[in-house]
């Protein structure tokens, strides 16, 4: 059903957005060195695509984003949960981190830790339980 402020919602929804997702990956990326990480990246992203679903519509939605938000929390548990088990096999406690310095054509020295991967389970699970919640709920109205 057309209402009259759907066109504003729609040319809104796509700065802010764009906006939430360019934030919530620098949060994914610095969370392993300071404040914020996977959880807060998470809930930001699930933001922006509830924004975009209020905008579009779920149609749309699946169109742009064809992803079952339900197998991200499988994923990201075991992304999680391997990089802590991980460090047993260096001899190290639970959760240990690791990082080094590595070399990349385009982007030059870049430095990449364990935390990072933790960081990127975290953020997909977070991500898929807050979509699945929102949109099972958004379904049932």
């Amino acid at each position: 059903m057309y209402r009259p402020n759907d066109l504003i919602l729609r040319t809104t929804t796509s700065l802010i957005a764009f906006i939430l997702l360019g934030f919530s990956i620098y949060l994914l990326f610095a969370g392993h060195n300071s404040p914020g990480g996977g959880f807060i990246g998470g809930l930001m992203t699930s933001a922006a695509i509830v924004l975009m679903y209020m905008a579009y519509g779920v149609g749309v939605l699946e169109k742009i984003l064809p992803i079952n938000y339900r197998t991200m929390v499988p994923i990201g548990l075991l992304v999680a949960t391997g990089t802590g088990i991980g460090s047993f096999l260096f001899k190290q406690p639970f959760l240990s981190q690791t990082f080094g310095h590595f070399q990349f054509p385009i982007l030059g020295e870049l430095e990449l830790a364990t935390a990072m991967l933790f960081d990127l389970g975290v953020y997909l699970t977070v991500l898929g339980v807050t979509l699945t919640i929102i949109l099972t709920i958004a379904e049932d109205q």
